[in-house]
């Protein structure tokens, strides 16, 4: 998986300033993403920054139609949200002038932008719509610390305060995608409560599967987080792991030989040779099987390469 963060995107931008013309006057985002990306543009630049319909009608800085204008989305891969930006710029009379940019594309030129900042290849994710992507069907992602705050000492005793903690959690993220498969070590028999929590937040998934312990204190003591995370990444067919803790996400990239992003950290850990090699015996499945030759594949490619031989395999 090749994420990028916001900050990933500022330092994108920053390292392309000297591409643009001298004279460009106006920054336009694409909605929603590309307004992102305009804003770090004009906060970068000083340039004035308008959403692409205030552009269309003519609700810009005085004078700056008269210059270069650059129409800013955050990425491109089938290229159609931009194109669809080029038709209305012509339609509306105002395309003289104006230069259409994506900050990544999934390759160095693409039809519909004169201008590329980064190639980041697909399979990719970002964390401006992470949690809103629809590979999210194909992923594991943690409860806690992800789709609502982690309990606190006094939320978390295993009693009243964290049946409290259960069906009140404070949500952090109300995603609409539908998930693949949730993961998490909450105990089994807080099975009812959580899945009341998900329905009230509106969050869809394939499954849920939790930790089958009496206790709290048996989990502690086991130290079975990261471990029971990882066994059930590894025989899914999940294309990565979100998890909150940095500490789990290490120990389940590990022992999964899987990438696992760690979102309060904003980056991706990718396993080592080592870590993908040991997963050989505990193959149960093709899908496991085809999951370790991908990930030992991009691993001793790179992203590029292993991208470039994806295409190349699939035009024969």
């Amino acid at each position: 998986m090749n994420y990028r963060s916001i900050a990933d995107m500022n330092r994108a931008i920053l390292a392309n300033l000297h591409r643009l013309p001298r004279d460009l006057a106006l920054v336009v985002g694409v909605p929603r993403s590309g307004l992102l990306a305009a804003s770090i543009l004009g906060a970068s630049t000083g340039l004035p920054v308008v959403a692409l319909d205030d552009f269309l009608e003519g609700r810009t800085p005085a004078g700056g139609a008269e210059r270069r204008i650059l129409v800013l989305e955050d990425s491109l891969s089938s290229g159609i949200a931009m194109q669809e930006a080029r038709d209305r710029v012509a339609a509306a009379g105002r395309s003289e002038g104006v230069l259409f940019a994506a900050i990544y594309g999934t390759r160095p030129h693409h039809p519909e932008a004169d201008l590329i900042f980064e190639v980041v290849p697909q399979p990719r994710m970002f964390q401006w719509n992470a949690m809103h992507h629809p590979f999210l069907s194909r992923c594991c992602v943690d409860i806690d610390g992800i789709l609502c705050h982690d309990p606190t000492a006094a939320e978390n005793d295993d009693g009243p305060a964290y049946l409290e903690f259960l069906l009140g959690a404070r949500p952090l993220c109300r995603t609409r995608q539908r998930i693949g498969m949730l993961v998490t070590s909450r105990l089994e028999k807080y099975r009812p409560q959580t899945e009341a929590w998900l329905a009230a937040q509106g969050i869809a998934f394939d499954r849920l599967v939790m930790l089958d312990l009496p206790s709290r204190e048996e989990r502690l003591r086991l130290g079975a987080h990261g471990s029971f995370k990882a066994g059930i990444y590894r025989q899914s067919d999940a294309i990565l792991f979100i998890e909150s803790e940095p500490n789990q996400a290490e120990r389940i990239m590990r022992l999964s030989g899987r990438p696992v992003l760690c979102l309060p950290d904003q980056r991706v850990l990718q396993p080592g040779v080592a870590s993908i090699v040991a997963q050989i015996p505990r193959v149960r499945s093709r899908a496991a099987a085809r999951h370790v030759a991908r990930q030992a594949a991009w691993t001793l490619l790179g992203p590029h390469r292993f991208a470039a031989l994806g295409q190349r395999i699939r035009t024969g």
